[in-house]
């Protein structure tokens, strides 16, 4: 009985180990924003017909650890922001043999008539800082923070 108990317990340590854990948040109506443990984030919008999936290590333990918390910033403010880092990032996406094209493997389809919102916006900037920080990148406008 008690090897049974060790057992149980002990399998059930391992499952939730193992288990991958998915939090929804839906902060606008019609965008899914996923954040799993395996450090994949997916924003969508079938409105839209957007859909952003950010997979870098480490970057859903930085967003809640190191991040400003949501509406410190204005939306305003991260929608400027975006635009330029952005620019940045495309114009280095293009030039392969001057920038790591490790780190810049493809352009971001940015459209800046187009009302993303604020999770979005939000979601976008904060990857931006963290590449920045995590791989010693600056691009336009940037300031090193937390």
């Amino acid at each position: 009985m008690k090897n049974s108990f060790y057992f149980i317990s002990f399998f059930c340590i391992i499952l939730g180990c193992s288990a991958t854990k998915t939090i929804t948040n839906t902060a606008i109506a019609a965008t899914d924003v996923t954040t799993a443990v395996s450090d994949t984030v997916r924003i969508a919008n079938d409105e839209l017909e957007y859909e952003v999936l950010i997979i870098n290590p480490g970057f859903s333990s930085w967003l809640v650890s190191r991040a400003y918390p949501r509406n410190y910033y204005s939306q305003s403010y991260l929608e400027n922001k975006n635009q330029n880092y952005i620019i940045e990032w495309n114009s280095r996406a293009l030039q392969p043999l001057r920038y790591d094209s490790n780190l810049y493997e493809m352009t971001i389809n940015y459209d800046l008539t187009t009302d993303y919102g604020y999770e979005v916006n939000y979601l976008i900037y904060n990857y931006m800082i963290y590449f920045q920080n995590t791989y010693k990148q600056r691009l336009a406008g940037y300031v090193p923070s937390r």
